[in-house]
């Protein structure tokens, strides 16, 4: 490769603010008593918290050199495949700090909040209409929380018709978390295997579907980063025993305004605003996964409810069916702006957003795979699927070379996952990455796949550029250190 982005240029060290600070310092300055003082007795105060005395400038340049040892989106590529770690656009930022929005009480009666219940209605519809099904709630905290939702959804369709089944199907490429989600609810898990083309066999659900199984949770496209083709007929047999279908729909920026999942057979859907939607992951702020339903299931939607009527919106919670809160008040509103401004924004070049995020993975695909294992060798959608077997014989791994990765500059994307796939490198560029860009990662790959051939040690001693050098992770998981 040209240039790696990644250097062992100047990194400060850092120790504790309580190591930092010196007694006597002070950042700021209290403004004049205007009142006279009244001393509290010792035993109320007690001998207060421990905190470091700082200067203005011990704070700056701490949280800045904290800053520097940080890699998020802002910083540079972030392939982490199944976690869609698109670009934040500022926009959606700065339009999430209006003070009308930023400052608002959420028990503001509703005639001071007129706005925000607009907003709130008409991302409900901006959903729907994306996903192809019919009503959506916005309470759901993240992809997991949605997950539960919709299987509580999905339980109490089945109490209201008297149907106590005991079961779902989960498949070996669904999302982690959907056998817990079930599980919550009541519903074993049952597990099914994909086909050797890495999608779900019609035969095989209808085998395995009864009337004593709630339905399917399928991922779709499912964890390899394939499209389930058989989606439709297997909904059909799903359908035909009392069942429905949940379609877990971190995956949703590959088929964005081009896949209908109502026309699919899909009844219950989460969406993920963090993946698809372009807000926060993590520490950028709190995640949102609303949950989209057919017309069928939406009295059991969460409430409190937004509704229009003659341009006025209101809320409502006088739904006998719905299964409740699942969050305080509406949901994480700061996230919902920032997801409503990302589509109107976006207009209808949506559909582009998730052909060029097709495109890029393909394109890395192609482009590695005469250099790693490629299990799966057909179109993929957002995300591609490699292994580790073709470096086995140097004793290079996958966790090697994700490490020696960092040392070009590159996060490394996720490994070991899906578990369907042994040594599994799982990569996705999204969308927003652009070709040079994408073209230097792969040259490092390429590189890194180079060294585990002619100099294998340099590999699995990465990483050696960083500002924490290779761990010794056998003491760190027999021996831990959680003091902090």
């Amino acid at each position: 490769m040209k240039k790696s982005p990644g250097t062992t240029g100047l990194i400060m060290n850092e120790p504790l603010l309580w190591e930092r600070g010196k007694k006597g310092r002070l950042g700021f300055s209290l403004p004049r008593r205007d009142v006279e003082s009244s001393p509290i007795a010792d035993d109320l105060a007690g001998e207060g918290p421990d905190l470091p005395d700082l200067s203005e400038v011990d704070v700056i340049r701490h949280y800045t050199r904290l800053a520097q040892w940080n890699f998020g989106v802002d910083t540079g590529m972030y392939p982490l495949g199944s976690c869609t770690m698109k670009y934040n656009p500022k926009i959606n930022e700065k339009l999430s700090r209006v003070p009308g929005f930023a400052a608002a009480h959420p028990l503001l009666p509703e005639y001071l909040s007129r706005g925000a219940l607009k907003l709130i209605h008409e991302l409900e519809g901006f959903l729907a209409e994306i996903t192809g099904l019919d009503a959506v709630t916005l309470q759901p905290a993240a992809g997991a929380h949605g997950e539960l939702t919709g299987m509580l959804i999905m339980h109490a369709y089945h109490k209201s018709r008297g149907s106590a089944r005991s079961k779902i199907i989960v498949p070996d490429t669904a999302h982690g978390t959907n056998p817990a989600s079930a599980a919550l609810c009541g519903y074993r898990p049952v597990p099914v295997k994909s086909n050797e083309e890495g999608i779900l066999s019609t035969e095989v659900i209808a085998g395995i579907m009864d009337e004593d199984t709630a339905g399917i949770m399928v991922t779709n496209p499912n964890t390899l980063g394939l499209f389930e083709e058989n989606i439709k007929e297997i909904a059909e047999v799903v359908h035909a025993k009392g069942g429905l279908v949940y379609c877990d729909g971190a995956n949703m920026n590959a088929v964005m305004g081009i896949a209908d999942m109502g026309k699919m057979g899909v009844d219950i859907m989460h969406l993920n605003l963090h993946k698809t939607f372009s807000t926060p992951h993590g520490g950028g702020g709190p995640g949102s996964g609303p949950v989209c339903v057919r017309k069928l299931l939406k009295p059991f939607l969460p409430v409190p409810r937004v509704s229009e009527k003659d341009g006025n919106y209101s809320s409502s919670s006088d739904f006998p069916d719905s299964i409740g809160k699942v969050q305080a008040f509406y949901g994480n509103f700061g996230i919902l702006i920032r997801a409503y401004c990302y589509i109107l924004s976006m207009g209808k070049d949506i559909k582009k957003a998730s052909q060029l995020a097709v495109l890029n993975a393909n394109y890395v695909k192609e482009q590695l795979k005469d250099t790693f294992h490629l299990p799966y060798d057909r179109p993929c959608m957002h995300e591609c699927v490699f292994t580790d077997k073709f470096q086995e014989e140097s004793r290079v791994t996958t966790l090697h070379m994700a490490k020696r990765l960092m040392d070009y500059g590159f996060h490394p994307p996720t490994i070991y996952f899906p578990l369907v796939v042994h040594g599994a490198i799982m990569i996705e560029p999204t969308e927003t990455e652009s070709k040079e860009d994408i073209d230097s990662f792969i040259a490092a790959l390429k590189e890194i796949a180079k060294e585990a051939r002619d100099n294998p040690a340099l590999v699995r001693e990465a990483p050696q550029n960083c500002k924490v050098k290779k761990l010794d992770e056998t003491e760190a998981a027999r021996h831990p250190c959680l003091a902090g």
